[in-house]
């Protein structure tokens, strides 16, 4: 299993911190955004005949439960530099649909080559923080330029990323045609499944 880990800052607030340079913020945004760190997670799987097996397919789904994949996540296959297999394809489809996620069409780049005979899984994770609230660097109460404090911001932006659903919302937001009142429905089953409800 191989792991891999990228940053993608928040575009808003990037050029206020880029001419905040006195330390005094008078604006009404905070300079304190979220910062949304992905990591990519990947497991080799072996192919038979261009399908999977039933110990392989024990195996993969094994490791989502371990992963404890969950609405947010994202996950690819990638076959590397042979043809993809549809019946591999369907296989990883079906076992990712039970946990109500969709696979998405290109596998990220991950560390070293896929060999011959297998197939790379990626489950690629977003979180989302602010590193840097909660920031109390402001010591005196004389304020004579209406600046805001140095923990301006920090609440609301925290909270925000602890409560959003998908990190990724906060760096590309959501296409409207992909949502409609059926867009949790399988997240939903999958919940319900899981825990015996109705």
């Amino acid at each position: 299993m191989t792991k891999t880990n990228f940053l993608i800052i928040a575009v808003t607030g990037l050029a206020l911190s880029a001419c905040n340079t006195t330390g005094a913020n008078t604006s009404m945004y905070s300079v304190h955004q979220p910062v949304i760190e992905r990591t990519n997670y990947a497991i080799d799987i072996n192919t038979n005949d261009g399908d999977v097996s039933p110990s392989e397919t024990q195996r993969m789904s094994e490791w989502f439960d371990a992963m404890q994949l969950r609405y947010g996540d994202r996950v690819a296959i990638d076959f590397g530099d042979g043809y993809s297999a549809p019946a591999v394809s369907q296989t990883v489809t079906d076992l990712v649909g039970n946990y109500g996620l969709l696979v998405d069409g290109t596998a990220p780049v991950t560390a070293g080559p896929v060999a011959p005979g297998t197939v790379r899984v990626v489950v690629t994770r977003s979180l989302a923080s602010v590193p840097s609230c909660p920031d109390w660097s402001t010591t005196s109460d004389r304020n004579y330029d209406s600046r805001n404090h140095s923990n301006y911001g920090c609440s609301t932006n925290s909270n925000l990323a602890a409560m959003i659903a998908d990190p990724e919302d906060l760096v590309r937001g959501r296409e409207n045609k992909r949502l409609d009142r059926n867009s949790g429905k399988n997240a939903v089953g999958t919940y319900r499944s899981k825990t015996g409800g109705n």
